[in-house]
């Protein structure tokens, strides 16, 4: 396959994979999102605990917080404990407004300009920022938050590592370890003697070539015998590394492409295409994910976000398998640390917000719910039985969690612009197709990115 119609395959799927987050969400720019009644022993619950802690402090004149988004932060029949509380502590209320994922940015310029007051918006995409920041799309949190507060102490150094021009713009309320994990099934690896990647991690012995071994057992593309599927694994091995394609340093935006780190992982992703260890994309199998192969025992890995198992058990369990399991991805064994695709639960308030305190005590009381003991034992447990997870699930999602919190590497690629996040989207691909080998990638891409960068960095944001 050629690199242009790589290139149009590559940024197809990455629409299309977008527009599934979204799949179920009509335009309605204007509707607003009614908030379930939160039942008694919630309500008594949060009371209990929260009446008299100085850490939640005032009141809000205003109780409604304007939310725009393709996806409601009330989504699940039940009301998380977070919103809970925010209803029973200030009052509030979050009105959402709804809009399709892929025209997000339109519809909040739009509102921005007419002066409709929408108060925040997701950082969580990882596409808002700094671009937001400098295009005076979002303004400063730091008059509305106290980031020295004890609320926020454990995610005070994975905040300030994004101030940018002396301002906080993202607020982290939680560094997230899900958005890109290996998905595999138990069974699989039993019935191919092949040890358990879990068992593996338990031991310290889940990294590269753990990974590539247990590959090269189970690959035998003849006999439909797949090794790894998905949109998402080389982003995923990447970020392995420790050091994301571009990152925000002192400030600035750096591109790390240089990096010796990028060499060598991109050059062992070649090698895995090489290998005919990479299914998707490859003779027989083609350009369409089969997550299902997993459930079938043909496929021994699927790297994805953790997203497929944020649903009933019957939906995850008919894709990949009553003995579906996940582990982070493997570590670099050059690296001291285990790094992995690191997130957030983020946001930004809205240049032009109607109620910058009420969206401060909001996000006050979801890192409430984190840190009290009771209320994340509460917020757990209403998660965990929506989604029908083992305790094993539950622990491996809790070790995630500790990875991303104590080694977070954001990469800021598509927060600089829609270009530099597409070329970076589409080219660090290229090695793990086979389109070319790195330093053909490297040299055709690192000055434009460099183009793209500087242009950010030199930008002053708009008073």
């Amino acid at each position: 396959m050629n690199n242009s119609k790589l290139y149009f395959k590559v940024a197809f799927l990455s629409i299309l994979s977008l527009a599934m987050f979204g799949c179920s969400n009509k335009d309605s720019e204007n509707k607003t999102g009614d908030n379930s009644v939160v039942n008694p022993e919630l309500r008594q619950k949060i009371n209990e605990v929260s009446a008299d802690d100085e850490l939640l402090t005032g009141e809000l004149e205003n109780k409604t917080i304007k939310w725009m988004a393709s996806w409601d932060i009330n989504k699940a029949e039940d009301v998380p404990v977070d919103l809970a509380l925010f209803q029973e502590r200030y009052g509030g209320k979050i009105e959402f407004h709804q809009v399709i994922y892929e025209e997000r940015y339109d519809k909040l310029t739009q509102a921005i300009q007419s002066g409709e007051g929408i108060d925040f918006f997701s950082a969580g995409d990882m596409d808002a920022f700094p671009k937001g920041a400098v295009s005076n799309m979002f303004v400063p949190v730091d008059d509305y938050i106290d980031f020295d507060s004890p609320l926020w102490t454990d995610v005070k150094a994975a905040n300030d590592s994004l101030i940018w021009n002396g301002k906080h713009y993202a607020t982290v309320v939680s560094v997230t370890g899900d958005s890109c994990v290996v998905i595999y099934n138990r069974n699989t690896f039993e019935e191919n003697g092949l040890e358990d990647p879990a068992d593996l991690y338990a031991r310290g012995e889940w990294d590269w070539n753990a990974f590539e071994n247990s590959l090269l057992s189970f690959v035998d593309t003849k006999n439909q015998l797949y090794g790894i599927d998905g949109w998402w694994f080389e982003f995923g091995l990447i970020n392995t590394t420790g050091v994301p394609a571009v990152a925000i340093e002192n400030q600035k935006l750096v591109n790390n492409l240089g990096d010796p780190a990028m060499e060598r992982v991109q050059n062992w992703l070649y090698g895995l295409y090489n290998k005919d260890l990479i299914a998707i994309g490859v003779g027989y199998y083609g350009w369409d994910t089969r997550p299902n192969y997993i459930g079938e025992g043909k496929l021994l890995f699927y790297p994805s976000g953790l997203y497929n198992f944020f649903c009933p058990k019957e939906n995850w369990a008919s894709v990949y398998g009553e003995d579906a399991f996940f582990v982070p991805m493997p570590k670099d064994p050059e690296s001291e640390e285990h790094y992995i695709p690191t997130g957030m639960d983020g946001y930004l308030i809205v240049n032009g917000a109607q109620n910058p305190e009420g969206v401060a005590k909001y996000l006050e009381c979801k890192r409430y719910t984190i840190i009290n003991s009771e209320l994340k034992k509460l917020a757990d447990e209403q998660m965990y039985a929506n989604y029908g997870w083992t305790e094993d699930m539950i622990a491996m999602y809790n070790e995630l969690t500790r990875l991303a919190h104590e080694n977070p590497r954001f990469d800021v690629s598509r927060g600089v612009s829609s270009d530099c996040g597409t070329m970076l989207d589409d080219c660090l691909r290229y090695t793990a197709r086979g389109t070319a080998p790195w330093n053909e990638t490297f040299d055709s891409i690192n000055p434009t990115v460099d183009l793209f960068l500087d242009e950010v960095n030199s930008a002053s944001i708009a008073d």
